[in-house]
Formats: C-alpha cells, structure tokens, sequence
C-alpha cells in the first residue's frame, strides 16, 4: 500500500466544543491525507465555523484531539501556527502598500531570510500571474488579482496545510476560475494539503476529492463528490411546480416504479428518478390524472447541492454566505493572538 496514504495532514477525534449548554460541535471524528484537497460544507449554524477555528488554535476545544501537520492543536498551538496558512473571507492586504512589500513582509513576520524571502516571492508570483504587477500598489488591483495576492502571501513560509475561507466569494465567474487553476496546482507542485469551506457546491464539485458535510454539530456525510451523488437513489432529478399539491397526488407519483424519492416544499416538488428524460411523460400524464396543473418541470443530474439537500433538508444560498470572516485579525500573523 502506498505509504502517503497513510500519512495523515489533519487527524481529529471525538472533537467537541460546547458553550454552556450549547453544543455547537459534538463529538466530530474524521481525517484528512497529505496532499488532499478536502471540503467542508454546511449550513449557517451548522458547527462549520466552530470546528475550523479550532483547527487553527483560534478555540480550543472542550473535549476531544485534533492533531493538524505535526502536532495536537491544544498542546502545541505554537507549532501548529508555524505549518499552516490560513487566508480568511475578508481580504486582509495591505492596499498602501505593493504587491511585493505586502509578501515581503509576511515572510518577515515567518523569520525567513533576505535571500530566502526574494527567490520565495518571485517563484509564487509568477504562479498566480502577477509578477508583472508586483510593484504595483494593491490599491490599483482587481478583486481576482487581490484574491490570488493573499493566497500567494501565506504560501511564503512554505505550509503544509492550507486553510481556506471562501477563497472566490465575490469574485466574477472568470475571475473565481482563475483562482480554482491556481488552487489545483498547489496539490501537484507542492504537495499542498488544502482544507476549503465553500458555499459554491461547483467549486468544491472542480476541485475536492473529498467533501464532509456537517449539520447540527455533526458530520452526516463523508466522501468523494461522486461516492455522495453515487449514495442518492435515482440518477435524475425532476423538479415541478405545481398549481396545487394534493395527497392523492403524492401518493400517485410515489407509487410510480422509476420513483425512489420525493420531497415537497409548498407548492414544488423534488422526484428523485432512474432516466428523468424517459420518464418525465409518464410522471406529468400522472399528476394530471390525479388532478394535478403542472407549471413548470425541469430535469438534471444530481449534484453536490442535490447531495446537500438530501442531508440537510435545506439549500446552501451562495448570496448569504457570511461576509465576516471567522478568521479574526489581519492576514499577517499578528504573534497569534493570545
């Protein structure tokens, strides 16, 4: 057996954090392999924003181990800080200053040498396109250009784990592709190991290999995007909305042989389905045998969003992502905070 796939990057076991009488996250338990690009999804509330703060020393946990690149993050926060990188929600570089200064002295902030610092800084800029730029105030930047700055920046030091906070929020489709490029070289250059939080189900879809969703403190599904579509019945979703909804009507539709699943939300109604494209005819003469109108119907393919539903009973809404960052403090390591 290949023996990095028995390496481990983060390893976390019975982890939990409780404030007061509220557990926000209870009891989570799952690892992450060198050189992975992981996805943590979940609703607002979920136990989401707790957990990766206490994988990155910000909280320390109630109960429970976490050990993240070398070391266990209560124990040893220090060294914990000293191999990873972490780029927030917020954009955090320095807007008076250039594109060069703003690396330059993060790498400063690590104790990497003069020498070090130069040859670092040219190498990651000409990876993320900006080498030509790099003397130019990051006033005069775009948001794409801003984003793919600070990513570069807390790769200075060289961390073996990278953790990312809604790295494309805001950014125009182009513009979040570009980044997603440069995202998926990190794992083969340099071996990086990313741990990502995104609402965007695309971009966790393009670039993990592995997605947990967690719900109410715990995580309810682990695996590759196509082992959680895989775990879904029926390969087709067919969405309707209906001009009334009525028990003989769901009865009706639930009784069909291609039907495995179907949930309602007021007056829509979600059928999990074997070959959507063949059987929609049959499924819309049924409803309307039954007394149904049917407005509209659409067709697709399961997807992570479709994965995240099944779970959670609810939508991941890219437009209420949270616009503070649960990163507290600016991008430059600020001796760690307490």
């Amino acid at each position: 057996m290949d023996s990095m796939k028995d390496t481990k990057a983060i390893t976390v076991s019975g982890i939990t954090k409780k404030y007061g009488a509220t557990t926000a996250v209870d009891t989570v338990s799952f690892s992450v392999d060198e050189g992975e690009f992981f996805g943590f999804l979940g609703p607002n509330g979920a136990g989401k924003t707790t957990l990766i703060r206490m994988l990155t020393t910000l909280l320390k946990p109630t109960s429970g181990t976490a050990v993240v690149a070398c070391c266990d993050v209560k124990k040893d926060p220090a060294a914990v800080r000293r191999e990873i990188g972490v780029v927030p929600q917020a954009m955090t570089s320095d807007l008076d200053l250039t594109g060069y200064e703003n690396m330059d002295i993060y790498g400063r902030f690590y104790g990497l040498g003069a020498r070090e610092r130069k040859e670092r800084i040219a190498y990651l800029l000409e990876m993320v396109g900006l080498t030509s730029r790099a003397h130019d105030l990051v006033a005069a930047y775009s948001g794409g250009m801003r984003r793919r700055l600070e990513i570069a920046r807390v790769l200075v030091h060289r961390p073996r784990i990278l953790f990312l906070d809604e790295p494309t929020i805001g950014l125009d489709p182009q513009s979040r592709h570009v980044v997603w490029n440069f995202l998926d070289k990190l794992t083969e250059g340099d071996s990086m190991t990313v741990f990502l939080t995104t609402h965007y189900m695309e971009e966790a879809e393009v670039l993990c290999s592995r997605v947990a969703i967690i719900d109410n403190g715990k995580i309810i599904a682990l695996g590759s995007p196509s082992e959680l579509k895989a775990g879904i019945p029926g390969n087709d979703i067919i969405s309707l909305t209906l001009g009334n909804i009525s028990e003989q009507i769901m009865t009706k539709i639930q009784g069909l042989p291609f039907v495995h699943q179907v949930k309602t939300e007021d007056t829509s109604v979600r059928v999990y389905v074997d070959s959507g494209a063949t059987n929609l005819p049959a499924l819309l003469d049924e409803v309307k045998m039954s007394g149904g109108t049917v407005l509209s119907a659409t067709i697709h393919e399961q997807s992570l969003e479709d994965v995240f539903i099944h779970y959670t009973g609810k939508s991941i809404r890219e437009e209420e992502a949270r616009k503070v960052s649960f990163f507290v403090g600016a991008g430059i390591p600020q001796k760690w905070g307490r």
